[in-house]
């Protein structure tokens, strides 16, 4: 990104850099300071002041169970235009490679008719950005981006205020573009930055009117990614990246299992590594050392006793008990009268989809720097809810919220796994024992014992399809995933779904270790289910698989979307199994619809599956960077392929056997087959999510297409070959 003076220039270094220290504490929650403190803060010029609506904030709250958690009731956003005509958006949202940082700002320079090089985003950051939930849900977009534009409309609304009286005319004979206001009738204009010079006024939201569709700029055009250039050349800066003068680097003593019971340790032989400090703090033992080589060598050195049971389940014995612990089902979609749909059946299909427990596996593994000055504490850390980590750290240590700054710089992905802040707390607690800054940096073996994996699940499924090819009746459970994406979209008159769990954390003692939310968490287990056994129908029915699901849907968004897809793809219509190798799959998240088509050939010696061709047919309201969502369908059709085919926890109660990529197989280069994306235009509606949809059919869409290839239904993913040759033996 580069700044007025053309030089290319990290935003962040430049708030990196300065100095806070003596900044006015914090007087309410919604924003570390007031509005006065705020200006002073910030320097002068033209800010305004937003809340995203409460009802929102409510969505956030409610989707990571924070109940109890004060709400901003005055704001928690702003945006900024400086006295030298630069425009800031301040936000708690953060960068995890999905885009924003440029999205934002496009919207930004959109409504404020300025340059995109004129944007700048400060994100994360607790001391300056107002309070944020956190970075999940995809939706950054749909619920922070209308306030976001109106704001900069509001703004807008005052550079023209004052920009018709500098000029001496009426506001209406004022047009805006490229930085300035325009007068042309008499031929003046006057920049932004020189109506924001030796001004300090706050503004809040009052509803100035935003653009319409066809007045835009920059949205609706693909830009490329703002932050692209630093990443692939590596001067980008991660957590990792961050030190600080006498910073100790620390590893910490782990169990072998999360159900092991610590007895004792010796630590003499660690502590003759020379220059090596040793912490023993209750359960939290740890070596640090200024060189994290030689901290990792007095780790070794550490000898440590634990009593640890025998395994109880494993990865073969997970499913038989996640039945057993279930609890009570909750009921979250029902119509008609399942008997009277069950007798209008000619035929009845019943399976039930297994799906194993899968890790999030993100470049960047969990890491913090924690510094702590007197009772002020700063902490970089690589999070996605910064200011839940913020809260946290101050209750460890026992003091006041606006005492604890947490800065997030770059994140290496989280899809969902970087919502806990496990790392950060430990550094945090060590820089307090040590009186230096602590550096946290999971290993890769660390990441994956404490990961909290996308559930184990079990999806049962029960349902007919008339003569003529109608879905009669529907009789769906899903335990232990979560109800996300379990309610069906198809035209069923006799139909139950029903949810099994309490959401993906499970129930006390349902899973041997912590399970969390996994980028689009559910769907891609309801989604694999759903329409597999909505291909078993069309199958049974001996109907062409596309033609069956249009037959059985009203709805216009997703009958549109599958209609794009088919024609992108080439489709011609032929009962399943057709040994072409072709299969479909349809699903909704976060208010996006997705439709796709995919390729593959099967080698029905060894079980294996290659990925030939995948079509994505998406439809998510107004798309603000086709390019940015184009790159988000492409990265989830990849992951896609890694739960689909290959990424699964093996285990043996607590124990997990997978602590690197030796065993835990993600996609390669090599896996990837051709992708095609469709963004199907309706840029009239509302924006909706775009960082998840696209991965939840690939399970669905593989399993359907190995079905077309073969002959062969596999009912538990990942298909890997042993499971694929184990379907073709019950052909």
């Amino acid at each position: 990104m580069k700044r007025h003076d053309g030089k290319q220039r990290n935003i962040y270094d430049e708030y990196l850099e300065r100095d806070f220290t003596d900044a006015p504490e914090s007087e309410g929650l919604a924003l570390p300071l007031d509005r006065r403190q705020f200006l002073q803060l910030a320097g002068g010029g033209i800010a305004v002041a937003f809340c995203i609506p409460g009802s929102l904030l409510a969505q956030q709250r409610g989707r990571r169970g924070g109940e109890g958690q004060q709400l901003p009731e005055d704001f928690n956003a702003f945006l900024r235009i400086g006295e030298d005509g630069r425009v800031t958006g301040f936000t708690g949202k953060v960068e995890l490679g999905q885009g924003i940082i440029t999205s934002l700002a496009q919207m930004l320079a959109d409504e404020l008719d300025v340059p995109l090089e004129s944007v700048d985003m400060v994100m994360g950051d607790t001391d300056l950005c107002p309070w944020d939930r956190g970075t999940f849900g995809s939706m950054t977009t749909r619920f922070f981006g209308p306030p976001f534009r109106a704001a900069a409309a509001e703004a807008k609304a005052v550079l023209v205020e004052l920009a018709a009286e500098k000029l001496g005319v009426t506001k209406d004979r004022l047009k805006t573009r490229d930085g300035a206001v325009y007068d042309d009738a008499g031929q003046k204009k006057v920049t932004y930055a020189e109506l924001a010079k030796g001004k300090k006024i706050l503004r809040h939201l009052k509803g100035a009117p935003v653009e319409k569709p066809g007045e835009f700029t920059l949205v609706g055009k693909g830009l490329d990614r703002r932050d692209a250039v630093e990443k692939v050349t590596g001067r980008a800066k991660y957590a990792g990246d961050i030190r600080e003068p006498g910073m100790l680097c620390a590893r910490i003593l782990r169990p072998p299992s999360h159900d092991a019971k610590f007895l004792r340790v010796d630590t003499s032989a660690a502590r003759e590594v020379a220059g090596t400090q040793v912490v023993q703090d209750g359960d939290l033992i740890a070596v640090l050392h200024e060189s994290p080589d030689l901290a990792e060598q007095a780790l070794a050195r550490l000898k440590p006793e634990y009593d640890q049971p025998a395994a109880s389940v494993d990865d073969r014995t997970i499913f038989d008990h996640l039945l057993k612990v279930a609890p009570p089902g909750e009921t979250v979609a029902e119509g008609g009268n399942l008997g009277a749909g069950q007798s209008a059946a000619h035929h009845v299909v019943e399976n039930t989809y297994l799906n194993s427990y899968v890790a999030h596996a993100p470049m960047e593994p969990h890491t913090a720097l924690a510094k702590v000055e007197g009772n002020k504490v700063t902490i970089w850390a690589s999070t996605q809810t910064p200011f839940a980590l913020k809260d946290e750290a101050a209750s460890l240590l026992g003091l006041p919220a606006q005492n604890v700054r947490v800065i997030t710089p770059y994140v290496g992905g989280g899809f969902g796994g970087k919502s806990n802040n496990r790392q950060a707390l430990e550094a945090v607690r060590l820089a307090k024992l040590t009186g230096k800054p602590v550096q946290v940096a999971w290993t890769r073996a660390e990441e994956f014992f404490y990961d909290t994996f996308r559930p184990a699940a079990v999806v049962k499924v029960r349902a007919g399809v008339t003569e003529a090819g109608l879905i009669s009746f529907w009789d769906y459970g899903v335990y232990f995933a979560g109800e996300r994406g379990s309610q069906h979209f198809y035209d069923i008159p006799n139909h139950r779904t029903v949810a099994y769990s309490g959401g993906w954390t499970g129930v006390p003692g349902s899973h041997p270790f912590a399970t969390g939310p996994w980028r689009a968490p559910a769907n891609n287990t309801n989604t694999f289910a759903r329409e597999s056994h909505i291909d078993a129908l069309a199958a049974k029915a001996g109907i062409d698989p596309v033609e069956f699901r249009l037959k059985n849907l009203k709805d216009p968004r997703m009958r549109r979307v599958l209609e794009a897809a088919a024609k992108k793809f080439g489709w011609s219509p032929a009962k399943a199994p057709s040994g072409r190798g072709y299969g479909v799959a349809c699903g909704t998240d976060v208010g996006t619809v997705v439709a796709h088509i995919a390729e593959v050939a099967v080698n029905k010696q060894t079980g294996s599956v290659r990925v030939k061709r995948v079509v994505c047919a998406q439809e998510m309201g107004l798309c603000v960077n086709p390019e940015g969502a184009r790159i988000q369908m492409e990265g989830c059709i990849t992951m896609g392929l890694g739960y689909a085919l290959a990424e699964e926890i093996k285990f043996a109660g607590g124990k997990i056997h997978d602590s690197n990529f030796d065993t835990y197989t993600l996609p390669r280069f090599s896996w990837l087959p051709e992708i095609e994306t469709v963004i199907v235009d309706a840029k009239e509606s509302p924006a909706q999510g775009g960082g998840e949809p696209a991965v939840i059919c690939m399970g669905g869409v593989l399993a359907n297409a190995v079905f077309d290839a073969t002959g062969a239904r596999v009912l538990q993913l990942p298909m890997t070959p042993e499971r694929i040759k184990a379907a073709l033996a019950r052909v």
